[in-house]
């Protein structure tokens, strides 16, 4: 019996060793381009464009982290530890941000805010005045990306540092008013610093998501390490520069990990199930928690998407019924299959660390789910070198073979990027509700003579069905609005709704853009609500 549960628990452990691999992949090609010559392009860019790149990206990062540190910390605590009329209804509205691509609201905003756009326009004739007159700040700056970017991503920092106010946080609050501390002595002293784990952890995922963002600073001409790698390689054609480019990408990366990890530091490793009492908040300053709530949702979410719902039905695609059908088509199988392939994968590699805890199989745990802090661009440029490479060999070994595309020609390298990028998300979703399940049904399965695999199969395959449709779908929706992975693996003449959406924007085509960009918007409701329902659960 012990040597059957070893082989399996072997057999189990591969997984482990495979996505491990698959992720390194792009990471040792990236750091390998550092042994490479950089050539003259590199060179070029060194002395040029690379400081700009850089300086660019953490202005980007700061100012994205501050606005939405701000919002976030701040709807976290009224949601979670206050209590206002619409408390419950704006503990989920504030959550549909998250459902709209950054760059879908960018170019909603963009139409909106511009000089002939509606705005202006019906300020001018309010007010009587020209053009010359009534001069607004441009949005298409570096802080108006960084602004933009955040009305979409604070629900990262909102969401942890709810659950936290709510929870333990909350206790410590109630027994520092008890000692005679104000309420802002109390949130500032006790409240926030138990929170810093939580708000970390949020604040972390944002400035990924800023560095790895594309269609925002590419529309806005932000120049930033995002923007600059696909030009090198789109634009100039140069392999090797965009490669180092990448390299640059990886160390801010890295950085971000750890800093990351950093956060957790001094965390709670305990659930407090205690629910502390709300503080009650009436009057006026009932009125401005809920303004400010109504406030962030209408900015993130229900400004942008009025406006693009009315483009959609004034205009709308002129694909639409033709064309557009392929487009939804397509969306609709890669992300089927990159999230099925995601939760497969995610299911083996959280019961390999339940049947594994070594340091060993932790290790490579660690390298397999790193894929969500590479950037889409990244991870892209990084793999048509090696896609490219096992044409060429497998080619070799077919005789008659002219030596056309075999695999590059292909899906391939797209899903591999999609799966690589998104297997994080589904491994925590599903290692969240594996450890949910106590070890002692594993024990007393196994005493029966059931093996591993059979208690993956029988047991927990039924206990983990909510988790594994929550993987499905949040892998889903993020495959759905991936753009420039997509942009550069795609093979000829495969587009998406994403990329759909990237080219009309581009041309100004909002108008037509809308049709597609809505798709994509109601494809991520429902994941995101999952995703609020399941980490509030326990909180209300």
């Amino acid at each position: 019996m012990s040597n059957l549960i070893h082989r399996s628990s072997v057999i189990l452990s591969l997984p482990a060793l495979l996505a491990a691999l698959a992720v390194a992949v792009p990471l040792l090609v990236v750091l390998g381009s550092l042994l490479a010559e950089g050539g003259a392009t590199w060179a070029h860019l060194r002395s040029t464009v690379l400081t700009d790149y850089v300086r660019n990206s953490l202005q980007l990062m700061a100012l994205t982290g501050i606005f939405a540190a701000l919002f976030g910390v701040t709807s976290g605590w009224l949601v979670g530890a206050c209590q206002f009329p619409g408390r419950r209804v704006m503990s989920w509205l504030l959550m549909l941000p998250l459902a709209a691509p950054a760059y879908v609201v960018a170019y909603a905003y963009t139409d909106l805010l511009e000089v002939s756009g509606p705005m202006q326009t019906a300020l001018r004739a309010a007010l009587s005045l020209t053009p010359d007159q009534l001069k607004l700040p441009p949005i298409r700056t570096l802080p108006g990306a960084a602004l933009l970017l955040s009305l979409v991503l604070y629900p990262y920092v909102y969401l942890l540092s709810r659950n936290s106010f709510a929870s333990r946080s909350g206790v410590h609050f109630d027994a520092a008013r008890v000692l005679g501390a104000g309420p802002l002595e109390a949130f500032f002293r006790i409240s926030l610093p138990a929170a810093r784990p939580a708000i970390a952890g949020g604040l972390a995922l944002v400035l990924m998501e800023t560095l790895a963002d594309f269609g925002v600073v590419e529309y806005f001409s932000v120049p930033t390490l995002s923007s600059g790698l696909y030009r090198t390689w789109i634009g100039l054609g140069d392999k090797t520069a965009a490669l180092k480019l990448a390299a640059v990408m990886l160390l801010f990366v890295l950085a971000l990990v750890g800093f990351e990890r950093a956060g957790r530091r001094g965390g709670v490793d305990k659930t407090d199930l205690s629910r502390p009492n709300r503080t009650a908040l009436k009057g006026w300053s009932a009125a401005a928690a809920l303004g400010f709530c109504l406030g962030l949702v209408c900015l993130g979410f229900v400004i942008p998407m009025g406006l693009l719902t009315y483009y959609a039905v004034t205009t709308g695609d002129a694909m639409w019924g033709r064309g557009f059908g392929q487009y939804l088509a397509n969306s609709l199988s890669v992300s089927t299959l990159a999230a099925g392939l995601c939760t497969g994968l995610a299911l083996l590699l959280s019961y390999s660390r339940r049947l594994n805890s070594g340091i060993v199989n932790a290790s490579l745990l660690q390298v397999a789910t790193l894929g969500y802090a590479l950037p889409g661009v990244l991870l892209a440029v990084a793999l048509l070198g090696p896609v490219g490479a096992l044409d060429r060999w497998i080619s070799g070994w077919l005789p008659g073979h002219g030596g056309g595309l075999l695999i590059a020609g292909t899906l391939f390298a797209l899903i591999y990027a999609y799966v690589c990028r998104f297997l994080t998300v589904a491994f925590q979703t599903v290692s969240s509700g594996m450890e949910s399940i106590s070890p002692d049904i594993d024990a007393a399965a196994r005493s029966l003579g059931a093996s591993p695999l059979a208690v993956v199969r029988r047991i927990h395959w039924p206990l983990l069905r909510p988790s594994l449709a929550a993987s499905v779908l949040l892998v889903f929706v993020d495959v759905m609005r991936e753009l420039p992975a997509t942009l550069l693996l795609r093979t000829f003449n495969f587009d998406t709704l994403a990329t759909r959406v990237y080219r009309l924007a581009s041309d100004e085509r909002l108008d037509e853009a809308a049709t597609a960009a809505l798709c994509i918007v109601a494809a991520g409701i429902l994941p995101v609500l999952l995703l609020n329902r399941v980490t509030g659960s326990r909180k209300k």
